[in-house]
């Protein structure tokens, strides 16, 4: 689905007690969306299924966020994230994510389950400033050096702070 959405100052904000929940397949198809997702996104399920997941990705992440979260969960281990997503009308959400992998009976990745909640204020506002400083450098460092750049500034801030990325995440 080929989108041209022009991104708005309008946000969703999550209620305490939504989870959006929704699973893919190992290429990132969207296989299973539940209603809070529909709501949220403001597509309907029937365009929801079977699109990439990156449909609802907001043009103020940082590639590089994606590219740990991508290499994560591909690795088999979960990873928890803020994210910046965008609805159909251009409108954005902050989620706190939960990705897993899922894996069948021989110990093989058959997917992801992503289960993401309201985040707190204050995360958002300390994640939002790093990742405008990564988006920065992706930016600066062009197309090639995107990703490494991104994930250079976000290496730092672990430095700065003293703590890995899962350390800095609940932290926040």
């Amino acid at each position: 689905m080929k989108r041209n959405i022009t991104p708005t100052n309008a946000e969703r904000v999550m209620r305490d007690d939504d989870f959006i929940v929704s699973k893919t397949n190992p290429k990132g198809i969207i296989t299973y969306c539940n209603p809070i997702f529909v709501e949220f996104s403001g597509y309907a399920e029937s365009e929801l299924i079977g699109t990439q997941h990156n449909l609802i990705r907001h043009p103020d992440m940082p590639r590089s966020a994606f590219k740990l979260v991508w290499d994560t969960i591909a690795s088999g281990k979960e990873v928890f994230a803020y994210v910046k997503n965008m609805s159909k009308d251009g409108g954005f959400y902050w989620v706190f994510a939960h990705v897993t992998p899922d894996f069948d009976t021989n110990g093989h990745i058959v997917g992801y389950t992503s289960v993401r909640r309201c985040p707190k204020r204050n995360a958002v506002e300390t994640i939002s400033s790093v990742y405008q400083k990564m988006l920065a450098a992706e930016k600066a460092a062009g197309a090639r050096d995107a990703i490494a750049a991104g994930t250079g500034v976000l290496v730092g801030v672990m430095e700065e702070m003293g703590m890995g990325y899962e350390q800095l995440i609940f932290s926040l």
